[in-house]
């Protein structure tokens, strides 16, 4: 089974890919279960930066493959000053707890909102360290709302669950099944086949490194 290291702690982040990563025979590793922490100062420019900033990081502690993410958070109607951006957790210099996270951007639904309702998106960005090769990818998922009324039930890592609400079956997130996901192409399968292929490709590139001279690399 081939190994590859998630550069998070966030157990939601790395349950995200678990699943679909053993259906190709890939095992996810946390940096608990390699026994190292790395300090980064995320100081990229937007979610892609970011990610490879921490694979980097992480890959320079270990010979394992390193897969990276972050995400940035717009929010429809608010003030420029206001946007979370890449900082989703942090609010005027100080790093939220999940309830404050809940607490706060419910506010922001409740006063920018229609209805108690404020329509948000996330966009996300990878990046994995294979060999030496660097591949990132990003994408986003569906409008979805942040409502001034909480679910009862927390996502611990992904908080905002608790508060957004699929626009499409009008569920929070909390309270959608395997069976919703994949109804509304949420199951991100996309990304799986991301981490694969460049994988595989960085495996190929590889192999060619080590059978060819280099005096032919370009013959």
């Amino acid at each position: 089974m081939k190994e590859i290291l998630f550069a998070t702690s966030n157990k939601s982040k790395i349950n995200r890919f678990t699943k679909g990563l053993l259906t190709y025979d890939i095992k996810i590793l946390t940096p608990e279960d390699i026994s190292i922490n790395v300090d980064v100062e995320e100081n990229g420019q937007n979610a892609i930066e970011n990610a490879l900033i921490k694979a980097r990081a992480y890959a320079k502690k270990t010979n394992l493959p390193v897969i990276a993410m972050d995400d940035t958070l717009y929010l429809d109607n608010v003030p420029e000053n206001k946007q979370p951006g890449m900082y989703v957790r942090r609010v005027n210099g100080k790093r939220l707890t999940d309830e404050e996270m809940i607490k706060y951007y419910s506010s922001l639904a409740k006063e920018y909102g229609t209805n108690g309702k404020l329509t948000a998106r996330w966009i996300y960005g990878m990046a994995l360290i294979s060999n030496n090769y660097e591949y990132t990818y990003t994408w986003n998922k569906s409008n979805f709302y942040l409502s001034d009324t909480p679910s009862n039930i927390i996502n611990p890592g992904y908080p905002l669950n608790t508060i957004s609400i699929n626009i499409k079956l009008n569920k929070y997130f909390t309270d959608l099944t395997e069976e919703d996901k994949l109804l509304i192409n949420e199951d991100e399968t996309n990304v799986v086949k991301f981490i694969v292929t460049s994988l595989i490709t960085s495996e190929q590139k590889k192999i060619i490194n080590l059978t060819i001279p280099p005096n032919l690399w370009y013959i």
